[in-house]
């Protein structure tokens, strides 16, 4: 590897560690030339599949564009940044184990909203109408009514309820069993 400081060919390794929970790995170089030390990172590249989009048209995977969706969809609601980060990297994954040189847009959006359910139902119905194209309050009306009628007792555990959100939303906060007025 060359010195970033003197240009120079020739470094050794001092120190090698895994690094981003064995994702890459850190190296501590130093230039045999002019002494100087630097850190370097060694990533696996992995080729994503290209992605065919609904009018035919093919173009790369795109995490950030990817990423940007799901934060859209998260956005103002209480689920973690790690979390998330979490849920694309299990969705990269999933590309990656596919096999497949190409995949369909449309089977990539599903997995971004089976992991979106997962975090957050409004993230997922504000996904979902957005992608699937809600022409109308009833579209809504029955995404909502398929989420809760196939939710898990532990799925509705795990996520704020559509009704207390909207409740909340009208100011019905500070009623019974609101601890902060005990303190």
């Amino acid at each position: 590897m060359r010195c970033p400081f003197c240009g120079a060919g020739d470094t050794r390794v001092i120190d090698s560690r895994l690094a981003n929970e064995g994702a890459s790995i850190r190296r501590r170089r130093e230039c045999v030339s002019c002494s100087e030390r630097f850190t370097t990172f060694e990533t696996a590249e992995l080729v994503f599949p290209h992605i065919i989009k609904h009018d035919g048209t093919r173009e790369p995977f795109n995490e950030d564009k990817m990423r940007r969706g799901m934060l859209r969809a998260l956005e103002k609601r209480p689920v973690d940044i790690d979390v998330i980060e979490s849920a694309v990297d299990r969705i990269k994954h999933r590309l990656h184990v596919s096999g497949e040189r190409e995949i369909k847009s449309r089977e990539l959006g599903e997995w971004v909203m089976t992991e979106l359910r997962e975090l957050d139902e409004i993230a997922y119905v504000r996904f979902a109408s957005v992608y699937r194209r809600f022409e109308d309050v009833n579209a809504f009306r029955e995404e909502i009514e398929r989420l809760q009628s196939d939710a898990t007792p532990e799925a509705h555990k795990r996520q704020l309820s559509l009704l207390e959100t909207c409740s909340d939303k009208r100011g019905d906060r500070g009623k019974a069993g609101d601890k902060s007025k005990d303190s």
